[in-house]
């Protein structure tokens, strides 16, 4: 009995990892999508995170206006096998 329950549940976490880990085609829409918004010098890349899923991409992390905050989505949007991007980036006001 207990064997059979450790494998359930060896067999259980495989299968989790196997949902949750990103694909290939994912990681690759990912680096095309930082690529292009790392190729605009007037946004901070640096506060900016991207992830992919199912070729939706995720933005994240901070800009200083929503002018920057528009045009990361939109970079983002123009990346071949995008099929919508959801923009979580915050705008936070520069310091006075």
């Amino acid at each position: 009995m207990k064997k059979q329950l450790s494998l359930a549940s060896l067999v259980l976490a495989a299968t989790v990892a196997a949902c949750t880990a990103p694909s290939s085609e994912d990681m690759k829409l990912s680096s095309d999508v930082r690529h292009s918004i790392n190729s605009h010098s007037a946004l901070l890349t640096d506060l900016l995170h991207v992830q992919a899923a199912d070729h939706v991409v995720y933005l994240s992390g901070a800009t200083d206006t929503g002018v920057e905050r528009y045009y990361a989505e939109e970079l983002a949007r123009a990346v071949p096998g995008v099929s919508s991007v959801v923009n979580n980036i915050e705008v936070k006001a520069p310091p006075v």
